[in-house]
């Protein structure tokens, strides 16, 4: 029987060594969520679950089971007790070795990451290469689901590790806070129509682009990814603030800090979702300085 390694990111083989171990809980993360309308791609996370999965995995509902779905927007963070016995009934314990892996984008499976990270558990990792990677290598997968007796998991949440919309309020203008849209340049420029109520960045943000922190699909080595955020301003302040469109692909950022050494860092929960709505919030469009 293998062990996961302690690391926040694991490779498919050393997960495929773990597979016998009694601690282990694997979760499938990408979203399940319908299409809403003509032309709009939505994922179906748990389609994709269904039709195979790593041996021993389990769905983790990021979109209904782990999100305030009477919040009015899409992901937003429950309480902790809700996620609590989510994760009680999914059978993770205290000594548990949480897997967390996405058969589409590895947003959905850092924002796992970060829903664990949260409430003060760090015994999870983050598949790098998600599904994609345990495919590569022709490993099986398996349509069966697995139960798990209940388990005995304890919320100990660190809210500093989110942020509200009067913290990002505050920041604005605040040398020592470093603001970060994820989202690509475009869309930080306010060049590319979206769905949220207005184009354009939060006033005073920057931009790292999920994207820059990843090679197909696949982290950058850590001195990589420690250029590309220092070259971003992100490492050397005192507080990193991240955002994107409803705070899924801004824990990439966040979590790339956290693997270099930087953990001042927090997701911005309601992002432009939250941020657009109110027209008195201050936004940005054009280059960014």
């Amino acid at each position: 029987m293998g062990s996961v390694t302690s690391e926040y990111l694991v490779s498919a083989d050393d997960l495929d060594r773990a597979l016998g171990d009694p601690n282990l809980r694997v979760f499938e993360t990408a979203a399940n969520l319908e299409p809403k309308g003509p032309g709009m791609e939505r994922e179906l996370g748990r389609v994709a679950f269904d039709r195979g999965h790593i041996p021993g995995a389990q769905f983790l509902d990021l979109a209904g089971d782990a999100a305030d779905t009477a919040s009015g927007l899409e992901f937003t963070l429950p309480e902790p007790a809700a996620l609590e016995e989510l994760f009680r009934r999914l059978g993770i314990n205290m000594d548990s070795r949480v897997v967390l892996y996405s058969s589409s984008s590895v947003m959905w499976s850092t924002r796992a990451w970060w829903l664990l990270h949260y409430l003060g558990f760090e015994r999870m990792s983050v598949l790098d290469g998600g599904f994609g990677a345990w495919c590569d290598g022709g490993r099986l997968v398996e349509t069966a689901v697995p139960r798990f007796p209940r388990g005995d998991f304890e919320a100990r949440p660190r809210p500093e590790v989110f942020a509200d919309k009067q913290a990002v309020a505050d920041a604005i203008g605040d040398p020592s806070v470093r603001t970060v849209n994820s989202l690509g340049a475009a869309m930080h420029r306010g060049e590319t129509r979206s769905s949220y109520a207005r184009q354009g960045r939060i006033a005073g943000s920057g931009n790292l682009p999920f994207s820059e922190l990843l090679t197909e699909g696949r982290f950058k080595s850590t001195g990589e990814m420690r250029e590309v955020l220092a070259a971003s301003g992100m490492l050397e302040a005192d507080r990193v603030i991240t955002y994107c469109g409803a705070g899924i692909a801004a824990t990439i950022d966040a979590f790339a800090c956290v693997l270099v050494g930087q953990d001042r860092v927090a997701v911005y929960d309601g992002s432009l979702s939250e941020w657009a709505l109110d027209p008195d919030a201050p936004m940005e469009m054009g280059a960014s300085g």
